[in-house]
């Protein structure tokens, strides 16, 4: 998954469906990252190895989903989506995205509590849902050709990676930056630059997926 300084959105982006709720009671749906393990990893021989010690975790940030808090019902009749939730890899980050490093492993952690308002949340019953499907490798540049291809052909924000012309080098760039490498942090932070400058398509008829 792509983080970057300025915050980039995941994709694929979660979509849970709840169930058993009070449909009359109010509750609040948080998000949060969780390291899968303690370990930082590297590519070698286009294969992932574990590099070392995991570097100390930021402060752990949430999530709020911007319609908590709302009825049971509000959230059991359809697919709820964290679309706009971001990631970046900036400690100093003033925009309230989650901060994760680079070339570790995470889950996303729902967080389901009842509560009238953001105020109780501290002191709500809350219960928490993982899925084993859902882990993946914050990377600031994607290691593998295959998965970069696999993303442009499905990333609906990614339109200007697929036409012709003018784009064909950005694909080319695109090719190189996602070749197996391991970057000291300098060469990650002017990597992550790089990416959000030169090679997010930015149509003017939507904001440019970050």
């Amino acid at each position: 998954m792509i983080i970057t300084k300025l915050g980039r959105r995941m994709f694929p982006h979660c979509k849970v469906n709840l169930s058993g709720l009070i449909p009359c009671a109010k509750y609040v749906l948080l998000v949060d990252m969780i390291p899968e393990d303690g370990f930082r990893y590297k590519v070698r021989y286009k294969k992932w190895e574990v590099a070392g010690k995991a570097e100390p975790q930021p402060p752990c940030r949430t999530y709020l989903h911007p319609d908590s808090p709302a009825p049971g019902s509000h959230w059991m009749k359809q697919s709820i989506s964290f679309l706009k939730l971001k990631l970046t890899n900036n400690t100093l980050d003033q925009h309230g995205h989650i901060i994760l490093h680079s070339m570790h492993r995470y889950h996303p952690r729902f967080n389901i509590m009842q509560a009238d308002d953001l105020f109780s949340v501290r002191w709500s019953v809350f219960q928490t849902f993982t899925f084993p499907e859902t882990s993946f490798t914050a990377v600031t540049a994607y290691q593998n050709t295959k998965i970069t291809k696999l993303k442009i052909d499905h990333n609906p924000f990614a339109k200007g990676f697929r036409d012709e012309g003018t784009n064909k080098k950005r694909w080319v760039l695109a090719e190189r930056e996602n070749s197996a490498r391991t970057d000291s942090p300098a060469e990650a932070e002017t990597r992550d630059l790089y990416n959000t400058e030169q090679l997010v398509p930015t149509p003017a008829s939507y904001q440019p997926y970050r």
